[in-house]
């Protein structure tokens, strides 16, 4: 079902009419057992509210700090298994995908064989995060995956990193997610999606510097993005001279090409002839003559200065708390980063416990990015997703596709990027859709092989492509209200308690409450 904006607008104006109500709505939850969901995850599940109210809310917190303890549903470990290309590193999925020998130019058959190649990889890569999204039980790690990818952006449209985002996100994000800031500086500094974004792959010291300072071949904007961006901030106190000199420590860090050896399974390669191996003076730290280790040397000074310490601290209080972050709890992260060597996870026990993180001014004061509120929708109805399609449809339409981020500040999760009428409405033609069971999100994805399907199992041809038909079955709303803890304000619920209970579900994911979190 396709809402056109004029309905959309309607239903803005039911909700914000103030119609007098005809019945009463249920109990409401505890305002901390929903906030401390809504942060944590990516919204409530059915029962998730219960389980919480059951198992109290510093249990929850602590579960949630230590993923491994918690088991995943077999059906989504099923579901991640039948991606092939998944588990590939950057040097298998660049190999997989060459269809010509090396220095011969491609037929027009195998480039169409090489795209084909590409698109699978990527849209493989995009529906193991939508899968992992709403339906893993580690929902910490998940929201601290699409924190940290944003942080350390890699664009999926940049020639070779079509191949290589969803390595990148599986072996240089995911698994430091809570751990040592330090390991996930490098692991994304080694990586090759990264080296290939922001160019140091073509960083090279050919000569000493000429009269002017400048050495051929040097580029550095891996360099001053990994301080503006990843690190210090742009108020880190570097100056153009560090630029030079990090670029020159990371001269020669790369990617391996074809026949070169590396011990890097994941394709970093570190080649002496394109580095400069003079001394540097970078950041006030002389840093002595030698070959890759001058760059491990550059990046432990960088995750332990005080200027990254509270660069980090801000964005992670931004993305938790409130866009204006309270400057007493960044002061707070500041110094637990510093204390605890980076450790990701005590900086964030740190902010689960805090008195503005609590303050009550700062519940569901941030305002859903599109990835939050389609996750938060599909994880609402409890469906079990098959087909993420209408997902990634959604966040094309929002302008929030995964890995399409064009700039390395990747997306923002403030309100001002993502408020506007017509994303509005796109929002509640997506929250009509899913509640009148019209989005084929249980529906076989066309990319499932024959062999994957139950005996009797069909496909039909769909604006999603070859899916299996599912029944269009409406969400329950009663069920609806108790999975979100009745927390709407008394305007929302006068607008459902007088609207005809077909569109009861709709209002309720289309209510200003559910847009924040």
């Amino acid at each position: 079902m396709t809402v056109k904006p004029k309905h959309c607008v309607l239903l803005l104006l039911i909700l914000l009419g103030g119609i007098d109500p005809s019945h009463a709505a249920s109990t409401t939850v505890d305002p901390k057992v929903l906030h401390i969901i809504n942060r944590l995850s990516f919204g409530p599940r059915p029962e998730d509210v219960q389980r919480v109210e059951s198992m109290g809310v510093e249990r929850y917190i602590q579960e949630q700090l230590s993923p491994d303890s918690i088991p995943e549903p077999q059906s989504l470990t099923s579901q991640l298994k039948q991606l092939d290309t998944l588990h590939l590193n950057p040097v298998e999925l660049l190999e997989y995908g060459r269809t010509n020998l090396p220095g011969q130019k491609p037929t027009q058959s195998e480039r169409k064989a090489a795209n084909k190649w590409a698109k699978q990889v990527l849209d493989e890569a995009v529906q193991a995060r939508l899968l992992e999204a709403t339906s893993s039980q580690r929902q910490l790690q998940e929201v601290m995956v699409d924190f940290w990818y944003n942080h350390f952006n890699v664009d999926a449209a940049k020639g070779r990193d079509r191949l290589w985002v969803g390595a990148y996100e599986q072996q240089a994000i995911r698994p430091y997610v809570l751990g040592r800031f330090r390991d996930l500086l490098g692991a994304t500094a080694h990586h090759p999606a990264m080296q290939y974004y922001l160019d140091n792959f073509q960083n090279r010291a050919d000569s000493r510097p000429d009269a002017q300072g400048n050495i051929r071949g040097l580029n550095e904007n891996y360099a001053r993005e990994l301080m503006e961006l990843h690190t210090l901030g742009v108020d880190g106190g570097y100056t153009q001279q560090d630029v030079i000199a990090l670029a020159r420590i990371l001269s020669g860090w790369g990617f391996s090409r074809p026949g070169q050896q590396t011990g890097n399974t994941f394709g970093f390669y570190f080649n002496p002839k394109r580095h400069d191996f003079s001394d540097k003076v970078f950041l006030g730290h002389t840093i002595k003559s030698g070959g890759e280790a001058q760059g491990e040397e550059a990046l432990d000074i960088l995750a332990r200065s005080p200027a990254t310490a509270r660069h980090i601290s801000y964005q992670i209080a931004q993305y938790f708390v409130s866009d204006l972050p309270p400057t007493t709890l960044v002061n707070n992260l500041t110094q637990r980063y510093l204390a605890t060597d980076g450790n990701i996870r005590e900086v964030l026990n740190t902010l689960f416990h805090s008195r503005e993180f609590w303050d009550a001014k700062n519940f569901n004061a941030k305002f859903k990015t599109p990835l939050q509120y389609a996750i938060s929708a599909v994880r609402a109805t409890g469906v079990e997703v098959e087909n993420t399609k209408p997902i990634s449809n959604l966040l094309q339409q929002l302008g929030m596709p995964l890995y399409g981020c064009q700039t390395p500040d990747g997306y923002k999760n403030t309100a001002d990027v993502w408020l506007n009428p017509d994303a509005m409405n796109r929002r509640l033609s997506f929250a009509s859709a899913i509640a009148n069971g019209n989005l084929p999100l249980s529906s076989i994805p066309p990319n499932m092989e024959e062999r994957e399907r139950t005996p009797g199992q069909k496909k039909i041809g769909t604006g999603q492509g070859l899916l299996q038909k599912s029944p269009s079955i409406p969400v329950d709303a009663w069920q609806l209200t108790n999975t979100l803890g009745n927390s709407f304000s008394v305007k929302t619920q006068k607008a459902i308690a007088s609207s005809s209970p077909q569109i009861h579900s709709a209002l309720i994911l289309g209510s200003p409450e559910f847009m924040h979190r």
